[in-house]
C-alpha cells in the first residue's frame, strides 16, 4: 500500500504512478497551507492549490539525493509565494510591501501572536537579510531542519547552518531585554 512508504518513496513513485501522489498531499497541505497563511493569508487557500498543481506537474524532477520530499515541496512552496509576490507588484505596485520582491513585512503584525512584542520582533526580522530571514522563519515556523530549509532556499546545509545562527544572534542582540523562546533562541 502507498500510505505506508515513506515521502522520498512516494514521490519517486509518483513519477511512474500518479496515484502514490495522493498521500504527500494529505501529509502536508496542513504544513503548507499554514506556510501560506503565515505569509500571505488573504490568498493562502490558492496559492496550496497552485503548489499541488506545480508540484505534480514537475514531480519527475524530484531528486531524492538533494534533500528530503518536505524540503522539496516547501521549495515549490517557496517558488509560488515569489511568483505570487511578483504578480502582485506589477499589478498594484502601490499596495503596501509589493515595492520589492519579498515577504511584505509590514502586515506581519496583524499576524503575530505576542502583540506585546510584534512591532520590535517585526523591526529586527525585517532587518534580516532576505535569506537568513527565510530561514530563521522555516526553521521557527515551519519547523524544517536547517538541512531542509537549506533545500528550500537552495543553498548547501552548512552554509544554511552558519546563515541560521547569524540570523539568531542578530535577533538576539537587537531584541534585548525582549526574550525569545522556541527555535528563535
Amino acid at each position: 500500500m502507498t500510505t505506508d512508504l515513506d515521502d522520498e518513496e512516494l514521490l519517486t513513485r509518483a513519477a511512474r504512478h500518479p496515484a502514490a501522489f495522493e498521500p504527500l498531499v494529505a501529509r502536508h497541505s496542513t504544513a503548507l497551507h499554514n506556510y501560506f497563511a503565515r505569509r500571505a493569508p488573504a490568498v493562502a487557500d490558492d496559492l496550496l492549490a497552485e503548489l499541488w498543481l506545480q508540484a505534480y506537474a514537475t514531480r519527475r524532477g524530484f531528486d531524492p539525493g538533494r534533500g528530503p520530499a518536505r524540503a522539496w515541496l516547501f521549495g515549490v512552496a517557496r517558488n509560488v509565494l515569489s511568483a505570487h509576490w511578483r504578480r502582485t507588484a506589477k499589478a498594484r505596485p502601490d499596495l503596501p510591501g509589493t515595492a520589492r520582491h519579498d515577504d511584505p513585512w509590514e502586515a506581519v503584525d496583524d499576524r503575530l501572536d505576542a502583540a506585546a512584542v510584534g512591532p520590535r520582533l517585526r523591526d529586527q526580522l525585517a532587518r534580516l537579510p532576505s535569506e537568513e530571514r527565510e530561514l530563521l522563519l522555516l526553521v521557527a515556523w515551519e519547523q524544517l531542519t536547517p538541512t531542509e530549509a537549506a533545500a528550500v532556499v537552495g543553498i548547501p546545509a552548512g552554509t544554511a547552518r552558519s546563515r541560521l545562527h547569524r540570523a539568531r544572534n542578530r535577533m538576539r542582540a537587537g531584541a534585548a531585554p525582549l526574550k525569545l523562546t522556541g527555535d528563535l533562541a
